[in-house]
């Protein structure tokens, strides 16, 4: 619906009260029901938007499937349309007898400006502008530019507008100063219905006391990244930081923004200025359903770069607040009855037990992800992590047939990135696998750079390529990818895997005193883990501790009885380096494992 510049080239130019009316999660609620969506859209546009453009002395200009463009005469005709109609919406979802699971919501953008009149089109910057303004409007809300606050004037003397502060508009280089109105009108709730289940968050703008325009962008960035790196889990959906904006301004109830933005999570803080120059930031993950406080932290930004103390700022939320969600969710997953469960509940069931050092429990795993994967054959992330729980099996030695497992690994990873090109965890497995099983490790970091592009916080990715990175000889880069790793997940349930592969990083770079620190904290949360055990052997000999590596290399065997360095060498060396393969071998060899 929004118009080209160019198609303003000839016609009349005069000014105009534009507003802006556009359905709330169109895509979402036709996919969930196309035919009642359409029915209660046609209904609300017939019966109500239509009689009240015509009440108000305005015309409707431009239809589309989910939006209305329309014009008035004078700003305070537009203003109570807008709340006449607003009103008009929540009166019929409040007398609806639950016979029509649709709800349609509205939001709508009002501004004032100079239009071209080409035969019964307008055209022209002021257009384009009013139809971006909706997207910052709350549900069943209504917001206003600068320009139509001042046309306004006195005329509506019972006006209260809150300020949202300056926004970004896609298409325009300047950012826009927005109000939106106080209404008795309360946001209504559109239900988000996102794949497999997924559970829904909202990251609303942080509040800043007194804060000066010109240095939200700070603010802003810190939010507009915090909810790109959760979206890049595709464990989470996220909803639009466009959306958020309503909030702009204050502290809000977190069960107000659940209703408003139709999430069953908010994250919200605070942001201060302080003497010195740096920002205090206090943060809250809050359930939206009962108000609770899942998660908080206090963060202070001292004075230096900014940006990279905003990244840190980013790592920090998303190491703390991924985790609480996913446990909520589990909580909820456990309390449901097995029929009403979704696919995301009973990955998470999966993700429960993959890290258990139980063979029995572990493999129960496996079962809850082909659920999962039935449940909803379009996600990703269960074939994502079906492929994680068959490597997984393989190197903890309990697979009897490596091969087929190996197989079905890579088929499951393949599957998985095929789905969603997207899914960093999907490709940082599939690198993950290229790198061990087919030796490939060119291959293998392609994926994860792609995974780390798509979620530059996924603690995964970054614990799997440090892995690659010292198969290749590039030691100290991949202890950098490792640590990464462990702050982006600190209290990870495989916290004996991310150990595991910071002591191969510290292994690969010569430094095997640290090598031993790391791998004996991994055999303490993991002392049946057979790699582990591996590189905890080759560690100590490193460093000429020969007994103990061969007391370690004897519980070993009694894991692996069948292990040869032999067959070791020929199919599952990982080190490409030469020096690397040589220099591990003879450690092992020094352990006391069989040729």
């Amino acid at each position: 619906m929004v118009r080209s510049r160019s198609d303003a080239t000839e016609g009349r130019r005069r000014g105009a009260a534009i507003a802006f009316a556009d359905v709330v999660g169109y895509s979402t609620l036709m996919a969930a029901d196309e035919a009642g969506t359409y029915r209660r859209w046609m209904t609300v546009l017939h019966d109500l938007i239509e009689p009240e453009t015509a009440r108000h002395g305005g015309r409707i200009v431009d239809l589309a499937g989910d939006g209305v463009l329309a014009e008035f005469p004078r700003a305070p005709d537009a203003l109570s349309w807008a709340r006449q109609v607003q009103r008009g919406v929540r009166a019929r979802l409040e007398g609806d007898d639950g016979g029509d699971a649709v709800p349609i919501a509205l939001r709508i953008g009002l501004h004032e400006g100079e239009v071209y009149e080409s035969g019964a089109n307008i055209f022209g910057d002021a257009v384009n502008f009013a139809a971006r303004l909706q997207a910052h409007a709350a549900p069943g809300g209504i917001v206003v530019s600068e320009r139509m606050r001042a046309a306004l004037g006195d005329a509506t003397p019972d006006l209260e507008l809150r300020d949202l502060g300056y926004v970004d508009l896609k298409g325009f280089e300047r950012r826009a100063h927005l109000f939106t109105i106080e209404t008795d009108l309360v946001p209504v709730t559109t239900p988000l219905h996102p794949p497999g289940g997924l559970p829904s968050i909202a990251v609303l703008p942080l509040f800043e006391q007194g804060g000066d325009p010109d240095r939200a962008y700070f603010a802003d960035g810190v939010v507009e990244d915090i909810a790109l790196s959760l979206a890049g889990l595709h464990e989470l959906f996220v909803v639009s930081t466009a959306s958020s904006a309503m909030f702009r301004g204050r502290l809000a109830d977190p069960r107000e923004a659940g209703r408003a933005l139709g999430v069953g999570y908010v994250l919200f803080g605070r942001i201060t200025r302080m003497p010195d120059g740096g920002y205090g930031i206090a943060m809250q993950l809050c359930d939206t359903r009962s108000g609770a406080t899942l998660w908080g932290e206090r963060l202070r930004a001292p004075r230096s770069d900014i940006f990279e103390v905003q990244d840190e700022i980013v790592r920090q939320v998303v190491a703390g607040l991924a985790p609480q969600v996913r446990t909520a969710e589990l909580q909820r997953a456990m309390r449901k009855r097995p029929e009403s469960q979704t696919a995301y509940d009973r990955m998470l069931r999966a993700l429960h037990v993959i890290a258990s050092a139980d063979r029995d429990t572990f493999d129960g795993a496996r079962r809850h992800l082909a659920e999962a994967m039935e449940e909803e054959p379009g996600f990703a992330s269960p074939f994502a992590w079906a492929a994680r729980w068959h490597s997984v099996r393989i190197g903890r030695g309990w697979s009897s047939d490596v091969a087929t497992d190996s197989a079905q690994a890579l088929d499951l990873a393949t599957r998985a990135a095929a789905l969603d090109r997207s899914n960093a965890l999907a490709l940082a497995t599939l690198g993950h696998l290229k790198a061990f099983l087919l030796h490939d490790c060119d291959a293998a970091m392609e994926c994860f750079e792609e995974a780390l592009a798509a979620c530059p916080n996924h603690a995964l990715a970054w614990t799997l390529s440090s892995g690659t990175l010292s198969y290749l000889g590039r030691g100290p880069q991949a202890v950098r990818h490792a640590e990464r790793g462990l702050r982006l997940s600190p209290r990870d349930p495989m916290r004996y895997a991310q150990l595991m592969f910071l002591a191969i990083a510290q292994y690969a770079s010569g430094d095997h005193v640290e090598a031993v620190r790391s791998i004996r904290r991994s055999a303490s949360e993991n002392p049946m883990h057979g790699a582990t055990l591996m590189v905890l052997a080759a560690s100590l000999a490193a460093t000429g501790r020969i007994e103990e590596a061969r007391q370690v290399g004897a519980r070993f065997r009694a894991l692996q009885p069948d292990f040869s360095l032999a067959l070791y060498v020929s199919r599952r060396m990982p080190f490409r380096d030469p020096a690397l393969r040589e220099g591990f071998l003879a450690h092992l060899r020094a352990a006391g494992l069989p040729e």
